[in-house]
């Protein structure tokens, strides 16, 4: 095996006589999607709505998301291939558009944006729109309303924000004309004349009137009213006056004036601005028109939800609590509930007299560290945003949640499952509690980020792998509650990224940044082992390491050793799982130790994968996304026969199991608190109820079918969802100046 170059020495077990007679074959075993944990409200907008199937739709990822709140179920659309971006919902309530970026698979082949229209009751593909037409991706778009919806306005995000509008039922495009080279925020059709388009954001409104391949623009003025630097949002009044949110904190309402106006002073039909009206301190961010004719706005800077009368008199307010971020979209829910989304990845759901109930949660920034409990449907998540969060696999609920003093990176579960370490990206390391999350021990080993954290099989040492080349060794007693130092291994030549350990705690394998596969005496010193033979038929406690001879067929031929972030082998040794940086998880037969081995891919993901555990019984396998901060549960099903020419749809949806404790906080319950810090006792927890799903994606392809759709055939992706060809994300462009609330969010796609 050669890694850019240079060889990979690997020795074969005594146990294979022939390495010509092994054979890699696809496992019976595959998975199937069956949560999703968090949402996309860091860098999007207006992108949660209530469904007449009391579903909240929303994306994260490449995945849209239908969670019904009450039955505690989820259902998901997989046709995207990479981010999702927007989306907006069809007059009827079930046909929904939904926009993805541009992206790169493995290969290097572009994978073009697009916009797909989707029925959210049978999740089926009805029409795949702009193909080769959109750049970088797609930044808004909507319905038409006043014709029944049967026409789509969609923005681009070119550096001159292209306006398309298009017959979406015959996939064709109707007209097509440059906005303007700054930031678009947000595109509406007129829901009472079809001809009329608005466009808005940075210094901007344009009021568009279309007619037959044609758009005309036409400026809305200010006049005597400040121009603000950003209008954020649109809404229409019932007498067909447009309503906007500005940088400002004010809404402005534009009427249509049909007389001729003085020489010099505009063309007639003009949007000239009659009433301005303070709303927040701080942006506008949303507008919510709601079904009685009243009005929601959100706030940014305030974080305020404001409800509005017919004469936009304010009626009534809440804010929304610091610890859930700033309001990123808001829609109207059942009665007198609405939701909003947050700019911390939060969906609530509320009202004026009983405040706000969580529905979903996820992590803020780049997610790397991933642990599950040794005998418990328990699995731990740590990222950048500097957040621990303990999950409950069943349930589908945030057990607790915890925010610590640096950004984790790693994490293991002490066999004993009562504490969990967790390594961080400076160096320290600490250990928690896995039931009160309080703080048992805090340790530190050099100032470089730690890489891995990986307990014997008896729990009684601990090895912590760092990026200064070290791997360090204490002596856990208590039950993982005592740490004392024991040794450190020397002989890297670059930074520790894996490492296992054998059942007897006497070896330890490791692997680094450049491609070596070393080997540890442990009970004589940490000494490197020089004649590595010695070790090539230890059977090892745990198999993480990507490189090894019973893992090296993962590996795509032509890696650059980049490509491959982590690698776990099943409990009961039969599968291996690959978290790639495509965007794909894989499922190997175990061992695999034949080149080019064919596998099972699975897409999800919108970003690098970056880490994969399996429970603790191995019904399910965990998958976390870097930048896209997904964390995605599959389950485990063995390969199913499918007759001939008849086409298998999953139509179960599996409720969660009733919790033995508390399942949900009741909306009359006070806000959560803001997470811990580093010292404290935890006194709440957070919580997020939730269930499997139902898939049922008949997809219209847009690419070439991927090796499992070759093999296994059409007629099984009801069933198991498998291979829309994954994406790596493509280089970003240099993006246009943001609003203040969205400065300072790394965009994640």
């Amino acid at each position: 095996m050669f890694m850019r170059g240079r060889p990979i020495t690997m020795f074969i077990p005594s146990d294979v006589d022939n390495y010509d007679d092994i054979r890699t074959e696809l496992p019976p075993e595959k998975l199937k999607l069956e949560w999703v944990y968090g949402y996309r409200g860091k860098d999007c907008r207006a992108n949660v709505y209530l469904l007449p199937t009391g579903e909240i739709v929303y994306f994260i990822a490449s995945v849209v998301v239908l969670f019904n709140y009450e039955e505690r179920t989820q259902r998901h659309y997989l046709g995207h291939t990479d981010c999702v971006k927007c989306l907006a919902v069809h007059p009827d309530k079930i046909r929904i558009a939904t926009g993805q970026i541009a992206g790169v698979d493995k290969d290097g082949r572009p994978l073009q944006p697009h916009v797909r229209v989707w029925d959210s009751v049978s999740l089926t593909t009805l029409h795949v729109i702009g193909l080769g037409t959109f750049e970088r991706g797609v930044g808004c778009l909507d319905f038409s309303k006043a014709d029944s919806g049967i026409h789509l306005c969609v923005i681009d995000d070119s550096n001159e924000h292209m306006l398309t509008v298009w017959d979406w039922q015959k996939k064709s495009k109707i007209a097509e004309i440059k906005t303007t080279n700054e930031v678009v925020l947000a595109v509406e059709f007129h829901p009472t004349d079809a001809n009329i388009i608005i466009t808005c954001g940075k210094s901007h409104i344009f009021f568009w009137t279309w007619s037959g391949n044609s758009l005309t623009r036409k400026q809305g003025i200010f006049g005597k009213y400040e121009k603000p630097k950003f209008i954020q949002c649109l809404a229409f009044l019932g007498n067909g006056d447009v309503l906007t949110g500005d940088s400002g904190g004010v809404m402005l309402i534009w009427s249509k004036t049909m007389v001729e106006p003085p020489p010099g002073k505009g063309p007639k039909g003009v949007y000239q601005i009659n009433r301005q009206i303070k709303a927040h301190d701080g942006s506008v961010f949303t507008l919510c028109q709601m079904r009685n004719g009243m009005l929601l706005t959100g706030g940014g800077k305030d974080r305020k939800i404001i409800l509005w009368d017919h004469d936009l008199n304010l009626e009534r307010e809440i804010e929304v609590p610091d610890q859930y971020g700033t309001i990123r979209a808001v829609a109207e829910g059942r009665a007198e509930q609405f939701l909003v989304g947050t700019s911390r990845n939060f969906i609530l759901r509320g009202t004026f007299n009983d405040g706000f109930q969580i529905e979903v949660q996820g992590h803020t920034d780049e997610l790397w560290g991933l642990a599950t409990h040794p005998f418990k449907d328990l699995l731990l998540t740590c990222a950048q945003d500097r957040q621990v969060c303990m999950w409950n696999s069943v349930e589908h609920r945030l057990e607790w949640t915890r925010l610590v003093d640096e950004p984790g990176h790693c994490a293991d579960f002490h066999p004993s499952g009562t504490v969990v370490a967790i390594g961080t990206h400076s160096g320290r390391w600490f250990v928690l509690d896995a039931e009160t999350r309080d703080l048992v021990s805090i340790h530190t080993d050099g100032n470089e980020q730690l890489s891995v954290m990986r307990y014997s099989v008896d729990g009684t040492l601990l090895a912590v792998g760092s990026h200064d080349n070290f791997i360090y060794l204490y002596t856990v007693l208590e039950n993982g509650r005592k740490y004392s130092r024991y040794g450190k291994c020397t002989g890297h030549s670059s930074y520790i990224t894996h490492l296992d350990w054998s059942p007897d705690n006497k070896h330890i394998m490791s692997n680094s940044g450049d491609y070596e596969i070393l080997y540890w005496d442990i009970e004589n010193g940490c000494k490197l082992i020089r004649n590595r033979s010695d070790c090539k038929d230890i059977d090892w406690t745990t198999y993480t390491c990507v490189l090894g001879f019973q893992v090296f067929g993962v590996w795509p031929e032509g890696s650059d050793g980049t490509d491959i972030n982590a690698l776990v082998r099943s409990h009961n040794r039969r599968v291996i799982a690959v978290a790639d940086d495509f965007c794909k998880v894989h499922l190997f037969q175990y061992p695999c130790s034949k080149a080019k081995a064919p596998s099972h891919k699975y897409s999800a993901h919108s970003s690098h994968v970056t880490n994969v555990s399996f429970t603790h019984n191995d019904s399910h396998l965990i998958s976390t996304g870097g930048k896209d901060m997904s964390i995605i549960q599959w389950k485990l099903v063995e390969k199913l026969p499918v007759p001939q020419n008849e086409v298998i749809t999953d139509a179960s949806v599996t409720k969660t199991p009733a919790s033995s404790s508390e399942t949900a906080r009741p909306s009359n319950s006070p806000p959560l608190p803001p997470s811990l810090p580093l010292t404290g006792t935890a006194e709440e927890e957070s919580r997020m109820g939730s269930s499997s799903t139902l898939v049922e994606n008949s997809l219209e392809q847009i690419t070439e079918p991927s090796e499992e759709q070759s093999e296994w055939g059409r007629e099984d992706l009801g069933v198991l969802i498998d291979e829309e060809p994954a994406s790596e994300l493509g280089e970003k462009q240099g993006a246009p100046e943001l609003p203040e609330e969205d400065r300072g969010t790394t965009p994640l796609c």
